[in-house]
């Protein structure tokens, strides 16, 4: 049972690690649009904070699967 458990966590690990970073390099570009428009007109503030918001929805479904990984090991 221990290696089971000890697969499972790494799966986990690995689940929020990989959603955490590809939401990171989507932010990336997201934000440096988000500010050039916005530079541009101040009207577009809105919209570039729910443009924003939108990569850190990947990194919550790797915290769910996480999540479900977890609840099977226990």
């Amino acid at each position: 049972m221990a290696i089971e458990a000890g697969l499972i966590a790494v799966g986990a690990g690995i689940a929020v690690g990989l959603a955490g970073l590809g939401a990171g390099l989507a932010e990336k570009d997201v934000g440096a649009a988000a500010v050039g428009a916005m530079a541009e007109n101040e009207k577009l503030f809105g919209r570039g904070i729910v443009m924003m918001v939108l990569p850190e929805t990947i990194v919550i479904f790797g915290l769910v699967m996480a999540i479900l990984l977890w609840t099977k090991m226990v």
